[in-house]
């Protein structure tokens, strides 16, 4: 599976196109929405989730909520793109009216695209760069998903950090803590921690700031061997990270116990291995079962069997209300950065769009390794896999 995204943040609509999904999955316009909507929410946000209220019309590849196997076509509408018709329109000549953003702001795509596309108006950088473009992707997440629990698999996720203030999730099972943080305003499973976290948000928005913070994405269900050893673009902790990493404002990625498997000694790193026949009466895919999940549910650049855990870190937004210095490309004189309508805040957002990067990376190598026309066809070759997988 492939796709790929069009559109600009204050252009008339933001498009995707996937190509290379089975035929016969069922896929409609609401199961999409819900992962839109999610987007959108998060204690923090700012005017433009007012503005906006996402929602996919899928122009090609489905008829009568099925797909056909030939490409998919979603687009998500721009409703604030009426009042840009003449500052953004592609047809219209420029008439002078919408001035140019000469001011890059720090932090962003602006000032080096600008220089790579040979452009004065930095608009003409910012509007792509635009974290707006993670809406069409979250909806392309959202089909990746679909795809991805017709075959048992299932992401959730929850903030697990925001602006230095920890979050410390229950010992229970991961889809309670799912439903913890969809209750949560900031997708968070600890109450007294988004106590906290709203105050500094508060707190940090009257003073023109912003915050980042880390977000957990976990998968279950996912069968061994996803992914391969054998040369470094097909390992699946690689993809991911590359994945996770392309979401704007990402800074690190980790895996399993991440950083902090470089401060322990081995002995307290690696997953030891034990053969466990009720395992499979249980659920599991394989007997082979990890006492510890520090790996995360890869090893070698695979998938083990174990759930799979990562985590992404959020900078700050750098378009700041309090804007930092920067220079004006027409004169070079020092000028205070340009302001365009931004978040204090949009770890929880960044949640979302985390599991959708991460839904379409494992639906992608899912194909890759069982095939498939037809969603029966891709479970047909899923299950004889499995059987074998068992004899172990």
């Amino acid at each position: 599976m492939r796709y790929f995204t069009a559109g600009e943040s204050h252009g008339p609509q933001l498009t995707a196109i996937i190509e290379g999904l089975p035929a016969n999955l069922e896929l409609a316009p609401a199961m999409l929405d819900e992962q839109l909507a999610r987007r959108q929410q998060g204690y923090g946000r700012g005017d433009r989730m007012k503005i906006e209220q996402d929602r996919v019309e899928i122009l090609s590849g489905v008829r009568w909520g099925t797909t056909l196997g030939s490409p998919l076509t979603l687009v998500v509408k721009n409703r604030d793109w009426e009042n840009w018709l003449e500052k953004m329109s592609p047809l219209v000549e420029h008439t002078g009216k919408a001035e140019a953003v000469t001011r890059p702001r720090p932090g962003h795509a602006d000032l080096d695209g600008a220089m790579k596309y040979a452009q004065r108006d930095v608009r003409n950088i910012l509007e792509r760069s635009s974290a707006r473009e993670t809406a069409v992707r979250v909806a392309v997440g959202a089909v990746a998903r679909q795809l991805l629990k017709a075959c048992g698999i299932t992401i959730g996720g929850y903030v697990t950090e925001l602006g230095g203030v920890m979050a410390s999730a229950p010992a229970v099972p991961y889809q309670q803590l799912w439903q913890q943080a969809a209750a949560s305003e900031l997708f968070c499973c600890d109450p007294a921690a988004e106590a906290e976290m709203k105050r500094l948000i508060d707190h940090t928005k009257a003073a023109g700031d912003t915050l980042g913070g880390v977000v957990e994405v976990q998968v279950l269900g996912l069968p061994p061997g996803l992914g391969s050893h054998v040369q470094w673009d097909r390992k699946l902790d690689a993809r991911l990270a590359m994945a996770l990493m392309s979401i704007q404002a990402i800074k690190g990625v980790e895996v399993g116990l991440g950083f902090e498997a470089a401060r322990r000694p081995g002995s307290q790193v690696h997953d030891e291995i034990t053969y466990d026949p009720a395992a499979l009466e249980r659920g599991a895919a394989t007997a082979y079962v990890r006492p510890t999940n520090r790996a995360g549910g890869l090893e070698g650049g695979m998938s083990n069997g174990e759930p799979l855990v990562v985590r992404a870190a959020m900078k700050p937004i750098p378009t700041l209300y309090t804007p930092l210095r920067s220079v004006d490309l027409a004169d070079h004189q020092p000028y205070e950065a340009s302001v365009e309508r931004s978040d204090t805040c949009a770890v929880p957002a960044a949640l979302v769009v985390a599991e959708a990067v991460v839904a379409i990376e494992l639906a992608s190598a899912l194909q890759e390794k069982f095939g498939g026309d037809s969603i029966e066809e891709l479970r047909r070759n899923l299950d004889g896999y499995l059987a074998t997988v068992r004899t172990f």
